[in-house]
């Protein structure tokens, strides 16, 4: 049974979805399908995107249509999210074994119930390929397999075991496709990121022929009720704002669902003062934050939270003098501040629109376009006004430009990266997995008390507690079970 409709607008993840829920709460454009189409066909792809893009939607979507039909589907689908706790602390073959593991026992257990295959294989990379050729010669179908959060900023230590294997299952059997996040750059030395695989890169930009309606159709699916209750000024209308807030979230789906979600949080009218009550609680309470709950999750990456901050605040307030909603900043800067931009890009601050553009100054920059919601926050009187929407919504103005020679960058202090960090999240004491509007489907206080009893004290140790040892306790079943392997990886993972 699906939750009430509100319950649902909380979920900002779609891996968060049941299957049910997933068909009923998603919709797909043309942008869309043409990817979904990519995912689907032969040959391996890299789906790269930040978070709360898309990705895993669109995996999922993809296995789903190969497995819906099919009779009349030429491709077996196994979606495979790799949110596994020993992926995080291994590497190298111990990496290798892990992944490959857990990849045997998902394909055993599909290809035992659906076609009584007894898939066999050791965790070698090759006697894995041997037997998924195997199957797909005995189903007379190609395999399709989907890695989810296979690899991404903060997680670069086992990246290049991974590809190894992405490369070498990959067949005209085997079709392999994974979701990364931008910065990846250990692809080892055997993978070759131009032919090894083809690289399809998700950014929803305000000039795509359905940005609006695809933003239109979003606020209709996940926000039904409310539409049908709330009432907009005579100066704008509903498929107006829709548009507008899809820019304000540079294009990012799981912000943009927050904002819908604060925006209808309201019995007024919505207005221009609405919507700027909305944007400045998702810059206040959405945006500063999630840098804060990604510091604990980034690993070796932690010490650049801070200079990440500086530099995403001297960027905004340089744009906010002059009214600018994007810049430019020349590429050796880019290059040298270039981790910390990746966490402002996956934190949903900027979104880079162009890797090399002519600057004024000479040379050239990347451009990068701002969220508006912590653009209005700089901005004088911080209140969004006619004026200011239309020139936003028509994206009127130049760039502000950093040029090499700039110096507002230079106070930032950059700090030595470690080798290697453990994610600070495992050490927290258990109770941040309280239920609280971060963890809507958290932990309740007496489910606390009862794992605290039995000696699970910090968030490491529940996640790596086994499925049996939680069923051992009174009082935890199944259902409670799943609830705990969510918020685990809602804590966990990004």
């Amino acid at each position: 049974m699906a939750p009430e409709n509100g319950l649902v607008n909380l979920i900002l993840a779609s891996e968060d979805f049941t299957a049910e829920e997933f068909v009923r709460y998603h919709r797909f454009m043309g942008y869309e399908e043409n990817i979904i189409k990519k995912l689907m066909a032969h040959g391996p792809v890299l789906l790269k995107g930040g978070r709360g893009t898309g990705k895993s939607a669109l995996l999922r979507e993809a296995d789903r249509r190969l497995n819906e039909n099919s009779n009349s589907s030429n491709a077996l689908g196994i979606y495979l999210s790799l949110r596994h706790l020993p992926l995080l602390r291994t590497r190298g073959k111990q990496y290798e074994n892990e992944l490959l593991r857990i990849l045997i026992d998902k394909i055993g257990k599909i290809s035992t119930d659906k076609f009584s295959f007894i898939f066999e294989a050791s965790p070698e990379v090759y006697e894995v390929h041997k037997e998924l050729v195997r199957l797909s010669e005995h189903i007379g179908k190609r395999i399709v397999l989907f890695f989810d959060d296979a690899a991404h900023i903060g997680r670069e230590a086992a990246l290049e075991e991974f590809f190894d294997v992405f490369r070498t299952l990959s067949s005209s059997n085997v079709s392999c496709k994974a979701a990364i996040y931008p910065g990846v750059t250990r692809f080892g030395n055997r993978f070759d990121i131009y032919n090894d695989a083809n690289v399809v890169e998700i950014s929803r930009r305000e000039d795509q022929e359905d940005f609006n309606e695809f933003f239109f159709s979003i606020m209709q699916t996940r926000f039904p009720n409310e539409l049908m209750v709330r009432t907009f000024s005579k100066e704008l209308d509903v498929k107006e704002v829709a548009s507008f807030l899809g820019q304000a979230v540079v294009g990012n789906v799981r912000s943009y669902v927050k904002a819908c979600s604060i925006l209808f949080n309201t019995d007024k009218t919505i207005g221009y003062s609405t919507l700027s009550e909305a944007m400045l609680e998702l810059s206040s309470d959405y945006y500063w934050p999630m840098i804060e709950e990604v510091r604990l999750k980034i690993g070796i990456y932690e010490a650049l939270i801070e200079p990440a901050q500086e530099l995403v605040t001297t960027i905004y307030n340089n744009c906010g003098s002059k009214g600018a909603i994007s810049c430019i900043i020349h590429r050796n800067l880019v290059n040298k501040m270039d981790k910390a931009l990746e966490i402002l890009e996956y934190t949903g601050f900027i979104a880079r629109r162009e890797v090399s553009r002519g600057m004024k100054s000479g040379g050239r920059g990347t451009r990068f376009t701002l969220n508006l919601c912590n653009l209005l926050e700089v901005m004088s009187g911080s209140r969004l006004t006619k004026d200011l929407f239309d020139q936003w919504s028509n994206r009127e103005g130049e760039d502000i430009q950093f040029s090499q020679t700039s110096s507002v960058f230079s106070n930032i202090q950059w700090p030595e990266i470690p080798e290697d960090k453990m994610l600070s999240i495992l050490e927290l004491p258990i109770e941040k997995l309280k239920k609280s509007t971060v963890f809507p489907y958290g932990i309740t206080d007496n489910k606390l008390e009862i794992l605290k009893e039995q000696g699970y004290d910090t968030v490491g140790e529940l996640a790596e507690a086994s499925d049996e040892e939680l069923l051992n306790i009174d009082g935890i079943g199944d259902k409670t079970l799943e609830r705990f392997k969510s918020v685990i990886g809602q804590a966990i993972w990004m």
